[in-house]
């Protein structure tokens, strides 16, 4: 039996499916040629039974094919992130057991010598693939299907593995929610090592039968010429992708930016995910698109849970209610429901749900409580809607006796005239438990002091809020999906209290 994401692309058959810069491939162009690298994985055997494929293959009509190959002859695909350094990469592959890694040519130089140094099979992109193509498996739903690993915020990352049900899952819950259908047409600018640009694009558009235009790479001014060429029905990214589109937009004379403004308006839904949305950025753009976008909330370990409507009102700061096939609810420290209103930690049931953490049986079962996943974030339910108040472990600050959510903080500080982005940590102190710190990237040419600061924020925020230090840096510290590591900016204050200590 075929997987019924490969069963559905058999129904869609001559509809263009993917379309880069090298030209227009059909469903039917990419089962061929997905059945030919599924050949060339086999290798003359039945069944790759669950062997790790690692690939590193940018964005494009080959990395579908590639990620389809791995999938029907049975394998796990393990994307890699192109703009990874050799040590990651490394990691990712001899953590997850890779016996197979596949590279596109320009990569050659960076993954043949670990797969050498491995003892990994080894294959290019740009070889020959059988003409004739093999028998492939049965591949059930209950099978593995891809390792994703988690950005690490918190320490070495983990493998999170999906079965091909769990994906099926997470993306009828998302063409049910957002409407998708064959004549959608999607600009596809996000990573494809990561859950949002795999299940939220890449396979919900085909899924569908839509057209997926990728892009090689993310370039805003790239971007804005598709967005006004193209004629999309929906658009996707993260937060720095639209701060980024903004800017350039901006930067444009006054026709060019009716153009673009024109192209946004045509399409019928724009969605922002994978971090916090600033208010102020969301005001931006729906002032240049026309789109009050619309935020959802979800993880590697879960696909989406929860989203603001397709139809009816969408709340800035916001990320809307349960998705179709999700149960979600909040929890106080003792695992007991709290009622609206009150912060909980957000646990998540259904069958999008991830089987396992890699060979991490503790972790995954410490992840777990009564069938419930533990998401790690902190939440209320205000007028029917779900506010993310941040993660447990670094946006929830203790200070005074007081809990105190960065990500509210953050939000009053953007509002400041001379802030144009900021990032609040709490740093361990002796007296207070956690001193709330403010890192702040400046507008151009501004600069500001303590005391001045503090009494504006005292007029918009409590006052055991209001941060003790800040620290002007030129940019904050992101990881490849554009989150903040909040780690690495408590580290800066760390190192400002160490810099101060030493003597002249």
């Amino acid at each position: 039996m075929n997987l019924p994401l490969v069963h559905r692309a058999y129904e869609h058959g001559p509809r263009t499916a993917i379309v880069t810069a090298d030209g227009q491939f059909s469903y039917q162009d990419l089962l061929s040629l997905s059945s030919q690298v599924a050949t060339r994985l086999l290798d003359g055997a039945d069944d790759l039974r669950e062997q790790r494929v690692a690939s590193l293959v940018p964005a494009g009509f080959e990395y579908v094919a590639t990620q389809w190959g791995i999938w029907r002859a049975g394998g796990i695909a393990v994307p890699l992130c192109v703009s990874h350094p050799r040590p990651e990469l490394e990691y990712v592959i001899t953590n997850s057991g890779a016996s197979i890694v596949i590279a596109h040519p320009s990569f050659e130089s960076l993954l043949r010598p670990i797969a050498e140094a491995h003892q990994l099979r080894f294959i290019l992109t740009s070889e020959s693939l059988p003409p004739d193509t093999a028998q492939l498996p049965e591949v059930e739903p209950t099978r593995r299907a891809l390792i994703l690993y988690t950005s690490g915020t918190t320490g070495k990352p983990k493998g999170v593995v999906t079965t091909h049900g769990n994906i099926q899952a997470q993306v009828t819950s998302l063409i049910s929610a957002w409407e998708w259908t064959s004549g959608d047409r999607i600009l596809h600018v996000l990573p494809l090592h990561h859950i949002h640009g795999i299940v939220n694009v890449l396979t919900c558009a085909l899924w569908a039968g839509a057209e997926c235009h990728m892009l090689s790479k993310f370039d805003a001014e790239t971007v804005w010429e598709h967005i006004c060429e193209g004629n999309f029905t929906l658009f996707m990214a993260v937060p720095t992708i639209y701060t980024k589109l903004i800017a350039t937009w901006e930067k444009a004379a006054g026709d060019r930016q009716m153009d673009m403004s024109r192209g946004c308006a045509g399409m019928r839904l724009m969605v922002s995910g994978s971090a916090a949305l600033p208010v102020q950025v969301l005001e931006r753009w729906t002032h240049i698109s026309g789109h009050f976008l619309l935020e959802r909330y979800g993880m590697t370990e879960i696909g989406m849970a929860l989203s603001n409507p397709l139809h009816g009102q969408r709340r800035a700061g916001y990320v809307g209610m349960a998705l179709p096939q999700v149960d979600v609810r909040l929890v106080d420290e003792s695992g007991v429901s709290v009622p609206a209103g009150t912060p909980g930690e957000i646990q998540v049931k259904g069958p999008g749900v991830f089987l396992e953490y890699w060979q991490k049986p503790e972790a995954t079962a410490k992840a777990f409580q009564d069938g419930w996943f533990c998401t790690g974030d902190l939440a209320v339910v205000e007028q029917d809607c779900y506010r993310i108040l941040g993660r447990i472990s670094v946006d929830i600050i203790k200070t005074g006796g007081y809990k105190v959510s960065a990500l509210e903080i953050e939000e009053v500080l953007r509002t400041h005239p001379d802030i144009q982005e900021c990032a609040v940590v709490g740093v361990a102190d002796p007296e207070w438990g956690e001193r709330v710190c403010g890192a702040l990237v400046l507008q151009s040419g501004c600069n500001l002091a303590l005391e001045p600061f503090r009494s504006w924020a005292k007029e918009r925020l409590a006052a055991y809020k209001v941060p003790t230090r800040i620290l002007s840096v030129e940019e904050l510290p992101r990881n490849a999906m554009g989150k903040v590591t909040k780690p690495a900016v408590a580290q800066l204050f760390r190192a400002q209290q160490i810099a101060e200590s030493q003597p002249a």
